[in-house]
């Protein structure tokens, strides 16, 4: 039977806006639904010459919005067209109406959250196979999930794990539109049949706890999206989704297939470091592992983070803090898939190591416009009360003002590039640590995400400045608590004190105490840590105000313990005065009265009697 042709005569634009549905997953969906990474040239050659159609069927939009933007970024690749439902993805398959175009191979997100109308993901797959056998089917699912093995079993062309990066997607598309299979060797892994009655009594129920799962889930999100609920209701049934998202990825936890070793792939142990050499020794880089494996294992474990609260737990006011969540969230993915564009870039255009520090205020205020344009809209003129301007042009006009103030103070910048792009070691407490050990991709991804943060407020930063009071920005981005000018004027004075303060106060506490103040993301929301790194170039050129604050703190430093002590030396002796000697003193004043007044009572009993 040919393949199925579709109506492309309207070809579906892309949704710039990210559902605040994210705010219900949980750690086991990283960001395998929204991989960051996006390049301007192809890694590798394409297998075919053709333009390949394909069309998206995912059920979540954060996901589907996630995958189209990335996928599109590939010349070779077009997302002909997408659908968050089994039912329009049938739909669409069966439109013959219009011009045609065919579709090459049909991506499929699971799980499928899905109502009771519409198909699960198994069925859709077994009656497009049946419609439309010639049509390769990619599945996009978490390598344990028990629907791969019925998927292999009716003729499922491939699937690629959710967590693999963008470029191991494209990869996997590229191979079935080609007639290939692309079955991943860790999914297939899982299809072996347990050899104990036990392990076979565990996937019994997990298979079947997660069934369970999968029904109220659908039941629940079936209810948030299809009815009018109150705000209660609709916080009530979060919650529960929540939890059986929480409770869904426990199972999968307790519950997981036990895999083979692997006895090919075992290392002989790192040689021991001789800790009496008197220079710190770095830490050698696995053989295994390659610089673009560890930067897509940083950038999925930063991407996976957004997905969690980033709400500014610190006492420093951010720009960001103004955005409503999913516009935070959305600005967010934006800079990490320009940041990694960026370093796809470098690459191709083979940059050495020693040309970086001539280029870094290009690269690092071209990566800022860039996010700019693309996260509000090269065209985008919003709506005044006696104006409408196209606010791109203004807000690129801050750039110097940008450069000074937030993209010139973000520390380390050049030495995580030299990182990621020329495998060069991190420094972290004077000791050299090579790229693939644990510590240095720890502080790879603490660097980039406070590059991450520190971007983020720089694009917000003209916008407050130019357009704070917009109505229609304040209603397309602000977070409905900021919307009056009261809280938006309280907010951007916050914002000009902290500038001052970090000006005068904190930057130089910071370069005399050696350390870098850096924003990180956890689970909770953005955090404030310090990291040592010697400053000594910064602080011979303080001046002015900051020097006076670097003067005042060494001599509260030289002066305090000798004061401390002298007022402790003091107050020994007043508390020994006041007890020993006043104290006892009063004590024995106080018992001869008394014994005064008892004798006194005593005779005056006496002379009673008598």
């Amino acid at each position: 039977m040919p393949r199925k042709s579709i109506n492309l005569s309207a070809k579906p634009t892309i949704d710039r806006n990210i559902s605040s549905q994210s705010e219900d997953f949980v750690a086991e969906e990283s960001i395998d639904r929204f991989s960051p990474i996006i390049t301007s040239v192809s890694p590798e050659p394409p297998t075919t010459d053709r333009l390949i159609h394909i069309l998206v069927v995912e059920t979540d939009p954060v996901s589907q919005s996630g995958l189209v933007i990335c996928l599109n970024r590939f010349p070779d690749l077009q997302i002909s067209a997408q659908a968050e439902t089994t039912a329009a993805g049938l739909r669409i398959l069966s439109d013959d109406r219009g011009d045609t175009s065919e579709i090459d191979v049909m991506l499929l997100g699971l799980p499928v959250y899905h109502a009771e109308s519409q198909l699960s993901g198994i069925d859709f797959c077994r009656t497009v196979k049946a419609t439309y056998p010639d049509l390769p089917i990619l599945l996009l699912a978490d390598p344990t999930d028990p629907d791969l093995q019925i998927a292999v079993q009716i003729g499922i062309e491939g699937c690629c794990a959710r967590g693999s990066s963008i470029l191991d997607l494209v990869g996997c598309l590229r191979q079935v539109a080609a007639g290939q299979n692309s079955w991943d060797s860790s999914t297939i892994q899982y299809f072996s049949p347990p050899s104990q009655f036990g392990n076979s009594l565990a996937q019994n129920l997990r298979a079947s706890s997660l069934q369970q799962i999968e029904s109220a889930l659908a039941t629940l999100t079936a209810d948030l999206n299809s009815r009018q609920i109150s705000p209660l209701e609709q916080l009530i049934l979060t919650g529960r989704r929540r939890e059986l998202n929480a409770a869904r990825w426990l199972i999968k936890r307790l519950f997981s297939a036990p895999q083979p070793p692997n006895f090919g792939s075992i290392e002989p142990p790192n040689p021991p470091v001789n800790s009496s050499a008197s220079q710190p020794l770095a830490t050698t880089q696995p053989s295994a592992i390659t610089a673009k494996q560890v930067q897509a294992e940083i950038f999925d474990r930063i991407a996976a983070k957004l997905q969690f609260n980033l709400d500014n737990l610190t006492s420093t006011p951010l720009e960001t803090d103004i955005l409503r969540l999913e516009k935070k969230r959305e600005l967010f993915y934006l800079i990490l898939r320009q940041i990694e564009g960026l370093l796809d870039e470098l690459r191709f255009s083979q940059v050495r190591i020693d040309q970086l520090p001539a280029k870094e205020e290009v690269i690092w205020q071209d990566l800022w416009a860039s996010v700019t344009i693309e996260f509000f809209g090269r065209y985008y003129t919003p709506i005044g009360k006696d104006r409408q301007t196209e606010i791109i042009p203004t807000l690129l006009q801050d750039r110097a003002i940008v450069q000074t103030e937030i993209l010139a103070k973000i520390p380390q910048k050049i030495e995580l590039l030299n990182h990621l792009l020329f495998q060069q070691p991190l420094q972290i407490d004077y000791t050299a640590y090579a790229i693939g050990t644990q510590l240095a991709q720890d502080r790879a991804g603490e660097l980039l995400e406070n590059l991450a943060i520190c971007l983020a407020n720089a694009v917000i930063q003209p916008l407050l400045n130019h357009f704070g009071d917009l109505d229609s920005i304040k209603h397309g981005f602000y977070d409905r608590r900021l919307l009056s000018s009261r809280e938006i004027e309280r907010f951007r004075n916050d914002l000009s004190w902290r500038y001052r303060i970090d000006r005068y106060f904190s930057q130089p506490q910071a370069i005399f105490d050696s350390q870098y103040r850096l924003f990180i993301l956890t689970n909770y929301g953005i955090e404030q840590i310090r990291i040592y790194a010697p400053r000594p170039e910064e602080l011979a050129q303080l001046a002015g105000i900051p020097l006076a604050v670097t003067l005042a703190l060494e001599t509260r430093d030289a002066i305090a313990p000798r004061l401390k002590s002298a007022t402790a030396l003091i107050g020994t002796g007043i508390v020994y005065l006041l007890t020993e000697i006043i104290g006892r003193g009063i004590g024995l004043i106080g018992r001869g009265i008394i014994k005064g007044i008892g004798n006194i009572w005593q005779e005056t009993n006496r002379s009673r009697k008598e």
